[in-house]
């Protein structure tokens, strides 16, 4: 898939669940429960146990109609194994400019993580598609969401970190190209209990909120 398509998924869905799960087989249930909540954008996070493997897995499972992307990426090698698996995006906590240089040269989408001001120019300078906004909701939210972007209007930001369904709408409103969303939505714990349902239902809830501001927004 092109980096042009990759983006177009991402703006398109306004919602990036970040999987962290603690085996495979709950991985899959998660997915599972996602996607029939509509999600059809995915982080699989290098936390999970056999990460590379669970995404090529979760490739050869929904095929294209599921953009799967990589996460808590913090070296080349690792962005490299996961492109290699099927990652069409490829996010970092934090700053790793061999991990943004990498994924460039492989013709995927770079998100890598930042905070400061100085952090996230130098990011959007190393040539990254989005920068990853964490921990957003640490230092202010969406307040300071759209405080960055005042000196910055042609960043595409990516708050995570205290995004939930009481504050994705703020988060939008401010300026969010994406929303990346953990616990709130990817619930472990509702998978352990038997409630898949829960995560499939928080999944609408929040593409409904990406759904409902955009019919406000009919230009963004």
């Amino acid at each position: 898939m092109r980096s042009a398509e990759t983006k177009a998924a991402i703006e398109a869905s306004g919602i990036m669940p970040v999987l962290r799960a603690r085996s495979a087989r709950e991985g899959h249930a998660l997915v599972e429960a996602l996607v029939a909540g509509g999600i059809t954008v995915m982080e699989v996070t290098m936390t999970v146990p056999c990460a590379v493997e669970l995404l090529a897995d979760l490739k050869k499972e929904y095929g294209d109609s599921l953009l799967l992307g990589s996460g808590t990426v913090t070296d080349a090698e690792q962005a490299a194994a996961m492109i290699d698996a099927g990652a069409e995006f490829v996010v970092s906590p934090s700053l790793h400019l061999e991990v943004v240089a990498k994924t460039k040269e492989l013709g995927k989408v770079s998100i890598p993580g930042a905070l400061t001001p100085t952090e996230v120019i130098t990011a959007w300078r190393a040539g990254a598609d989005y920068v990853k906004i964490f921990p957003c909701s640490a230092v202010g939210g969406a307040s300071y969401l759209r405080a960055l972007l005042a000196p910055f209007p042609e960043l595409r930001l990516i708050p995570t970190g205290g995004v939930t369904l009481a504050t994705a709408a703020d988060f939008l409103k401010a300026g969010a190209g994406a929303l990346g969303v953990g616990t709130d939505l990817v619930n472990p714990r509702a998978i352990e209990e038997g409630n898949a349902e829960t995560v499939t239902a928080t999944a609408r809830a929040y593409l409904e909120i990406v759904g409902k501001f955009r019919a406000a927004s009919p230009l963004l």
